[in-house]
């Protein structure tokens, strides 16, 4: 059987962080919502049941929540692509893409988000 590639997605992963630059952000942890969609082929994976064989989503959330909780953040440019680099090291990741809501970021919006994406030529 010849699949296609296997999406991977974090949903609405709930976290807090200080992001931003005035002095109510600098002091106190804001909620952001962090979207993760991972591309790899797994084939491999689906035939054998072994989690060796496959990208292991929680080990890369739990990295992602120690990142995002752990620091500080003056841009979500910053966070978001920090996040993504994480999303997208592993060596079968073939595309990977990450959005982040900072909510209540702006008046009259629930939310203002930062989307970026990366594509690797995976052999």
């Amino acid at each position: 059987m010849n699949m296609d590639l296997a999406t991977i997605r974090i949903k609405n992963l709930r976290l807090r962080t200080f992001i931003g630059i005035k002095d109510d952000e600098i002091q106190n942890k804001q909620d952001v919502i962090v979207n993760v969609k991972i591309q790899y082929q797994a084939e491999q994976a689906a035939q054998s049941e072994d989690i060796q064989d496959a990208l292991n989503y929680r080990t890369i959330t739990k990295r992602i929540i120690e990142l995002v909780e752990n620091n500080r953040f003056s841009l979500l440019e910053k966070l978001t692509a920090e996040v993504l680099e994480i999303a997208s090291e592993h060596k079968w990741v073939s595309y990977a893409e990450v959005e982040i809501d900072k909510p209540h970021a702006l008046r009259f919006a629930d939310s203002v988000s930062l989307c970026l994406s990366c594509s690797k030529n995976i052999r």
